[in-house]
């Protein structure tokens, strides 16, 4: 039985949680949010090169996702063959903060993590 998603986030104070994660969830969106906070704009074959263990097929649904969302806005350069940048928007750089703490709490995370739960459990 799949995860039952909210419709609306009327609930309590976790669904705002749960509306950002869904935004951003999954293994590749908060990689992707980072790159294009740190790089400006991108094109889709940069992205593959900055996320070597991602799929084309991932990488575009990713894509195609976020921008559904909002997210980020794909500009499409009539020639060929055809340039297509990515870039976030006002929209997607809103949750600069966000990301930012993410890989704050990573960089923590690779440097002490294993003895900080070494320490925890003990």
């Amino acid at each position: 039985m799949g995860r039952v998603r909210h419709e609306t986030y009327t609930c309590a104070a976790g669904c705002s949680v749960e509306a950002t994660l869904k935004l951003i969830g999954g293994k590749w969106k908060g990689v992707i949010l980072y790159r294009l906070l740190t790089e400006e704009v991108l094109r889709f074959n940069a992205l593959r090169r900055l996320l070597p263990n991602i799929t084309q097929r991932m990488l575009t649904n990713q894509l195609r996702e976020l921008e559904a969302d909002g997210l980020l806005a794909r500009k499409i350069y009539p020639e060929v063959p055809p340039k297509v940048e990515y870039r976030l928007t006002d929209y997607g750089r809103t949750l600069a903060p966000v990301i930012q703490a993410l890989k704050q709490w990573g960089d923590v995370h690779i440097e002490n993590g294993v003895e900080w739960a070494e320490n925890q459990a003990g």
